[in-house]
């Protein structure tokens, strides 16, 4: 149906979708001191606005607010309707605590109380 309208039309209506999903957006890519908005989140990707950044590759941080959600890293990127689209190898959750390297036993006790 939006096919059908005429192309100024579409333009505004693709960019005022691109405005919206951008104040929507919490997610945002730091790779070193540069940050960038995600526009979307793909399979096996994301998105983020062409204009902003023209090629991004490596390893860069994704955080949610102020949240750090994962590392990932990207190998491959492409414009496509003015959005970089960047493809990741591999993620990895961030985690608050480091792993441990033995296994925990389940019936240890979790703290203990002192004497009274």
């Amino acid at each position: 149906m939006i096919e059908d309208l005429p192309k100024e039309i579409r333009a505004g209506l693709d960019e005022a979708r691109r405005r919206d999903q951008k104040r929507k957006s919490r997610l945002r890519v730091q790779a070193g001191a540069d940050v960038w908005r995600v526009q979307r989140l793909l399979d096996g990707g994301f998105a983020l606005d062409a204009t902003e950044v023209a090629h991004l590759r490596g390893r860069v941080d994704l955080y949610d607010g102020a949240r750090h959600l994962m590392q990932c890293l990207i190998v491959a990127s492409a414009v496509e309707d003015g959005e970089l689209i960047c493809l990741l190898k591999s993620s990895t959750r961030a985690t608050d605590r480091a792993p441990l390297d033995f296994v925990r036993d389940e019936t240890a006790p979790v703290g203990y109380l002192p004497r009274a």
